[in-house]
């Protein structure tokens, strides 16, 4: 576990020079955006793993509502069929989807189904924020885990229950987008930061006066910067010759900790002022051993079950090592010496950001 980690701290420090990224990689145009369609539909021709009709009602009456649309009067028939499941299902429709187009969609389910695999959904319309019809899903679902089970044991691989339907869902109608007409724009960084605003207005503008002639791009605060479209180009094009330009964004110094797997992932700009650090780790181990007492025979004792409880202390020599951080590189080394696993590291980097001798943002997950 800690060859791991600090294999991925190394691996982070070897990195001293921040690469440029193109400046679509890093910003989004205000207003053009994806939109999540939501919808509630069947799927049938399930091999016996689908809901149970009694623990499901909302299964039932949707299928006597569909097959009621059908013709097909089941009000004073018992449904039991296992073949079919209620399930919700996702979508997200991309900027500039048109009538006709073709979206995937991700389908769970909704009751007490086992699996999906094998199963087809049925005409499910998809809905957006304003309750109205963007999109229509139906076709066979693909499933990538599985469940198999016996009597005494069972497996399972992957979650069952969900499943995706490539192209699975017909645009019926097209999200409102306003490009074409605009003369003005906003980017959006995808890490606000006021030094990637300003270098992102000084590369547009940049390139704006030996392409235009004249400044384009200003920074507004330190998550949008505001564009003109010159005359004489189209906004598409507009935004595909910028979107090439290259800007190297800062990193905030910034410590992020996965507590459940040891992950640690330190950011290039973080600084740690000089301490001095001692880490030792105390095991306490309960040992419960039982034991029967049995009575002699002939005798009108009782066998009584007991236990004999044995605790044993162990307590590891703490060694007093100094950490400097001038950078990361002298942070690592530090860190690394003391020969800690992730948990030890993790706790050493929460004291030192309560002693106020990190100077970084220390996220915890």
């Amino acid at each position: 576990m800690r060859a791991l980690l600090v294999l991925a701290i190394v691996a982070i420090a070897s990195g001293d020079a921040v690469a440029a990224a193109r400046l679509k990689d890093v910003t989004d145009v205000t207003g053009i955006r994806s939109n999540q369609l939501l919808g509630y539909g069947l799927v049938v021709g399930l091999k016996g793993s689908g809901d149970s009709l009694r623990n499901a009602p909302f299964t039932e009456q949707s299928l006597r509502s569909m097959l009621e649309r059908l013709g097909v009067n089941i009000r004073d028939a018992g449904a039991r069929t296992k073949n079919a499941a209620a399930v919700m299902v996702t979508a997200e429709l991309p900027p500039f989807s048109r009538a006709g187009g073709r979206i995937d969609v991700t389908v769970t389910s909704l009751g007490d189904a086992t699996s999906l695999a094998g199963g087809m959904l049925l005409m499910t319309p998809l809905y957006g924020g304003d309750q109205q019809i963007y999109a229509v899903a139906q076709g066979s679902i693909a499933v990538s885990g599985f469940e198999s089970k016996g009597n005494a044991e069972s497996l399972t691989h992957g979650v069952p229950t969900a499943g995706r339907v490539a192209n699975g869902a017909l645009v019926e109608r097209s999200a409102p987008q306003g490009l074409d007409q605009a003369n003005q724009l906003n980017l959006e960084l995808r890490n606000p930061d006021f030094g990637t605003a300003v270098k992102v207005a000084d590369a547009i503008n940049e390139y704006s006066r030996s392409r235009f002639g004249g400044r384009l791009a200003r920074e507004l605060d330190m998550r949008s910067v505001s564009i003109k479209v010159p005359p004489g180009i189209s906004t598409s094009r507009f935004l595909a010759e910028v979107g090439e330009l290259l800007v190297e964004p800062d990193m905030p110094a910034r410590v992020v900790i996965d507590e459940r797997t040891g992950t640690i992932v330190i950011g290039r700009d973080v600084r740690i002022s000089t301490v001095a650090v001692t880490h030792g780790n105390l095991t306490v181990r309960v040992t419960e051993t039982p034991v029967v007492s049995q009575p002699l025979p002939f005798s009108e004792g009782q066998t009584v079950a007991t236990s004999e409880t044995e605790v044993n202390a162990v307590q590891e020599n703490g060694t007093l090592s100094i950490v400097r951080g001038a950078d990361l590189h002298s942070l690592v080394n530090g860190l690394n010496r003391m020969g800690l696993k992730p948990p030890g590291i993790i706790a050493i980097l929460q004291a030192m950001k309560s002693s106020g001798a990190l100077q970084a943002e220390l996220v915890v997950q």
